[in-house]
């Protein structure tokens, strides 16, 4: 299974309901597939960059979740079928989130090996001889 976000904008003047079981609609496809929504975060209305459909404004989601490849293409169709939705940006994360997990490993790794390091030998006190 991988792990995808999605970001969406939708029609700004959209109700909250239309919004809502639209949302409703996207998870359970996500569900019924064999996949799980790991974050769904709605960010509200918002200044678009440019003018989309002659539109300055948009309503925001932002969709994680982890599901196979196929269930992204049909999210997809979903949404150029869709009147509500503007735009849409489909991004994989899985392979970045292992790279970050590497990352962190090997930190701590080496955060775990300084202590040592520097206890044996701490600047500023004499050296004891024997």
């Amino acid at each position: 299974m991988r792990i995808y976000e999605q970001l969406f904008i939708v029609r700004p003047d959209a109700t909250q309901e239309e919004i809502d079981s639209f949302l409703e609609q996207i998870t359970g496809v996500i569900s019924g597939a064999g996949g799980n929504v790991r974050k769904l975060e709605k960010w509200g209305v918002r200044k678009l960059a440019y003018p989309v459909e002659k539109r300055h404004e948009g309503y925001y989601v932002l969709l994680e979740y982890g599901s196979a490849p196929d269930v992204v293409k049909e999210i997809e169709r979903r949404f150029r079928v869709s009147d509500l939705v503007l735009k849409y940006l489909t991004v994989r994360i899985d392979e970045r989130l292992k790279w970050l997990e590497k990352r962190k490993r090997l930190r701590e790794r080496r955060a775990q090996q300084k202590p040592a390091a520097q206890a044996a030998a701490v600047p500023g006190e004499p050296v004891a001889q024997e």
